[in-house]
């Protein structure tokens, strides 16, 4: 059977295709290619970058990417050396009655640690049900700052209001988030951040983001962010000081303006690939995240200042943006185009918030 190289290598030319051509179109350096091709592996900075570039280029070529990636790892297990403790050695006399009494010790021994496990088991059933039900309900004091937490439906949020205290109960942790107050059931979607008026006296009390809530178990509960309103003030969980000004930007760079509004708030990003794709991708101020996407697989990300984006074949994702419970379809890049784009919000000279996809070099 045909190494992966020759495979590669014969797929490439039975199409017709040279080798820098290919490189263009994949986005892999031309350098990379001729060590697929020659199956010289010491060319890349490791392991999984070598085989994140093999799927790309065989799937660029029509080939089955688990059988090249198949055939070089145990092309590399073949050239691996024997270890010596794998060597056959004649074993002594005395060996297999040893090995006898060692399992037969063993196996005593087994039997005796599950016996004093269920023991256990058997004493403390008791307590641990009471455990569990101290812990079932929680209770949360809503204080100036802002109470973010993976909340369960029974769970409760101590709201102190201008005639005593107000409790809200969660309801709801399917789909969307449902808070039970004196007006009723008010209810918040995934990526979405509402004002929510608890006491019907027509101020907003409470804003509310949902940063991650299941749509088929409701058992998972919602991981969400609760801020008191201030004197009609709101609260965001942007970061006011990080949003640069427009007058700030490169006017070299391309932008894109998604959306406006009198206010910033977070949003959410869905990544959806159709082919494969290196991904890179950084939120606010936390450590970049990169991984191998391909066909089918969508990442989610939700940031509240702005995200940047590194992507490798730009024509495989498509995007959409979900913000203040809206959504935004953007389309990026040429086929085999490397990319990288910022996402953000940006504050104009008309006092405006813009949502931006800015380009960059």
């Amino acid at each position: 059977m045909d190494s992966y190289g020759e495979i590669l290598r014969n797929a490439r030319e039975s199409k017709n295709i040279d080798r820098e051509t290919a490189a263009q179109e994949t986005s892999v350096k031309f350098s990379y290619v001729v060590a697929l091709e020659e199956e010289d592996d010491g060319v890349f900075p490791g392991e999984a970058y070598m085989l994140g570039f093999m799927r790309i280029y065989a799937e660029y070529l029509g080939v089955n990417p688990d059988t090249v990636a198949t055939l070089y790892k145990n092309k590399k297990l073949q050239e691996s050396p024997v270890p010596e403790n794998l060597y056959i050695h004649e074993k002594p006399a005395y060996f297999w009655p040893l090995v006898s009494c060692g399992i037969g010790i063993f196996v005593i021994a087994i039997f005796a640690v599950l016996f004093v496990c269920i023991m256990k088991k058997k004493n403390a059933v008791t307590e641990n049900v009471v455990v569990d039900k101290e812990n079932t309900l929680k209770k949360y004091e809503l204080t100036d700052k802002a109470l973010t937490k993976r909340l369960y439906k029974g769970d409760q949020i101590i709201f102190d209001g201008a005639d005593g205290q107000i409790v809200l109960t969660v309801s709801n942790t399917l789909s969307q988030f449902g808070l039970q107050c004196p007006v009723g059931t008010l209810y918040t979607d995934l990526a979405e951040e509402s004002e929510l008026d608890i006491d019907g006296d027509s101020n907003s009390d409470l804003i509310v983001y949902v940063s991650d809530i299941s749509s088929t178990n409701e058992a998972f509960g919602a991981e969400v962010r609760v801020l008191k309103c201030s004197e009609g003030a709101y609260i965001s969980a942007v970061s006011q000081e990080e949003i640069p000004l427009a007058t700030e930007l490169d006017a070299n760079h391309k932008k894109v303006v998604i959306l406006e509004d009198n206010r910033a708030y977070p949003f959410t990003i869905n990544a959806s690939f159709r082919g494969a794709c290196e991904f890179r991708y950084k939120i606010d101020r936390r450590d970049a995240v990169e991984a191998y996407f391909t066909s089918g697989e969508i990442a989610t990300i939700t940031a509240n200042n702005g995200v940047r984006l590194w992507m490798s074949n730009c024509n495989t994702v498509k995007f959409s943006v979900v913000a203040d419970a809206r959504t935004y379809d953007l389309e990026i890049g040429k086929a085999g185009q490397v990319l990288a784009e910022d996402i953000k919000w940006i504050k104009d000279t008309d006092g405006k918030y813009k949502l931006v996809v800015i380009e960059l070099d």
